[in-house]
């Protein structure tokens, strides 16, 4: 399917690609720095934001949205930025379609499985009664016990619609529920990713650990790591300015 996505700036493209329960709309105050020397395009993945829903939530569906949105807006090749859940999508497309990326940017993310840690998200998101008349402040409120973290509940509470009464979820939700289990893992590919890779952990995170490193390389041989500064899974929003430091000259080629 062709993605919801904004675009801004001008010059050699790049892509944004944003995690689970996210949307473009995350990479506000990066996608607006990059434009200033790049066509900064952010997209939003399916089920998420305003792109169309689908059953289907493997990597290489959700990479193949990603090259039908690239070749719709003349956006071919592309350098492609992903964080999390859009970093095991960004290294779907390199993988299975090279020649459409030029540079590759994983924020915080592994091509490997992953607990079932969020499950729980989803089914708080699922169980919340979406009544007439529900405020902002009862939503965040009957979260709690699941997400306990204030500001994980405001970045899940950003999809719930409260123009609508009674409120909906933007996302597909159910779809997201069913495909779990394919989004916590990561399929395999015969053949590796050639062009440039920066990898970037966050100091704080947890999510991309040294035994995760000779996956890493033998899919992307031309892989450099580093971290940002003081940043936990959420690089970009938690320490935009050492984000910026690290992916500014790797997308200038650098």
């Amino acid at each position: 399917m062709e993605l919801s996505a904004t675009e801004a700036g001008a010059g050699d493209p790049v892509l944004l690609l944003h995690g689970l329960f996210g949307s473009a709309g995350n990479w506000g105050a990066i996608g607006k720095r990059l434009a200033a020397g790049h066509r900064v395009i952010a997209a939003d993945l399916r089920n998420h934001g305003a792109s169309p829903h689908a059953a289907a939530m493997d990597y290489p569906a959700m990479a193949a949205d990603v090259a039908e949105t690239l070749a719709a807006r003349g956006a071919m090749p592309a350098a492609v930025l992903g964080h999390s859940m859009g970093g095991k999508v960004a290294m779907a497309l390199a993988l299975a379609r090279p020649g459409l990326v030029t540079r590759l940017v994983v924020a915080d993310i592994a091509p490997v499985a992953y607990p079932p840690s969020l499950r729980g998200y989803v089914e708080a998101m699922q169980a919340l009664p979406l009544r007439a008349g529900l405020t902002r402040r009862e939503a965040d409120a009957a979260l709690v016990a699941a997400v306990p973290e204030p500001g994980i509940r405001g970045f899940l509470l950003q999809n719930l619609r409260f123009g609508q009464d009674p409120p909906e979820w933007r996302l597909g939700l159910a779809e997201i529920a069913a495909a779990m289990p394919v989004i916590e893992g990561f399929p395999e590919f015969g053949t590796p990713y050639p062009g440039p890779t920066l990898v970037l952990a966050g100091e704080r995170s947890r999510y991309i650990r040294p035994e995760h490193h000779a996956r890493i390389r033998a899919l992307f041989p031309d892989a450099r790591f580093a971290t940002v500064p003081g940043a936990g899974h959420w690089v970009h929003s938690e320490n935009p300015e050492g984000f910026l430091a690290l992916i500014e000259p790797f997308l200038a080629g650098g």
